[in-house]
């Protein structure tokens, strides 16, 4: 079930944000000035394939693979990074989300589902 992590740095300049996880999700929503959900991006298959779909009112939908900088032999563990990625199976990880959902304030996970069941629909 999806918790909310405790002091999460607020960056000077970008928008706030919450962060919530488990074992297999990532979630950081950003609010806007008003307060309202300006964007997220969930992360998900942490510990096997991690991948990120992001959603912004500004730009949409984007979906991504995690790079975690640990694939170059002999040298020093690089920083993740977002990597193109292939098709996002929105239905099955809207169904697991739906369920680790518990824990999230209704709102939001009412709007993170909705966006996730809505990707190319």
């Amino acid at each position: 079930m999806l918790k909310e992590a405790a002091n999460v740095s607020q960056p000077k300049g970008e928008p706030r944000r919450r962060w919530f996880d488990d074992e297999y999700f990532d979630l950081i929503v950003w609010f806007g000035k008003d307060e309202s959900i300006w964007g997220f991006q969930l992360c998900y298959d942490r510990e096997h394939k991690p991948r990120a779909l992001t959603w912004t009112s500004q730009y949409g939908y984007k979906h991504t693979g995690i790079d975690n900088g640990e694939h170059i032999w002999g040298n020093s563990k690089a920083s993740p990074v977002l990597v193109e990625d292939g098709l996002f199976d929105a239905p099955s990880i809207g169904e697991r989300l739906e369920k680790e959902a518990a824990g999230l304030p209704p709102e939001i996970a009412a709007f993170v589902i909705e966006k996730v069941r809505a990707f190319n629909a």
